[in-house]
């Protein structure tokens, strides 16, 4: 068997049109699901460099959508969001940004998910 087999298949969803942006929002929105969005581009170094962890954080957090947007594929969905430098990573909820963070600064990119995570954890409560 090779190694290849054995690598857990992406939940990272590769995003390439305003289309498919629209519909991952407007599904996760449905689903009161949060979305955490890497903006990036093909050209930028720190962007491709923070895919591999991006792909592991997306992996650690099994209830909030990941999507990844290259800013050059999908220019309206990144000029709405109001993104002008790469990487910018986004997190979402009921389509309304909850945070952001400029640059390739994973330590930070996961303190900003681990503190929304038990809001949003005990927000799905029902009592």
């Amino acid at each position: 068997m090779d190694r290849q087999s054995k690598k857990p298949k992406s939940r990272v969803v590769k995003i390439n049109s305003q289309h498919t942006w629209d519909f991952f929002i407007t599904q996760a929105n449905n689903q009161a699901c949060p979305v955490m969005v890497h903006f990036t581009a093909a050209w930028c170094v720190p962007s491709v460099a923070m895919n591999p962890f991006f792909e592991e954080l997306a992996l650690c957090y099994q209830d909030i959508l990941f999507l990844s947007v290259d800013v050059d594929d999908v220019k309206e969905a990144a000029s709405k969001m109001e993104i002008t430098a790469m990487p910018t990573f986004l997190l979402m909820r009921q389509g309304t940004q909850i945070d952001k963070l400029v640059g390739a600064k994973p330590d930070e990119i996961k303190k900003m998910v681990d503190a929304f995570t038990p809001q949003f954890r005990s927000s799905k409560i029902s009592i």
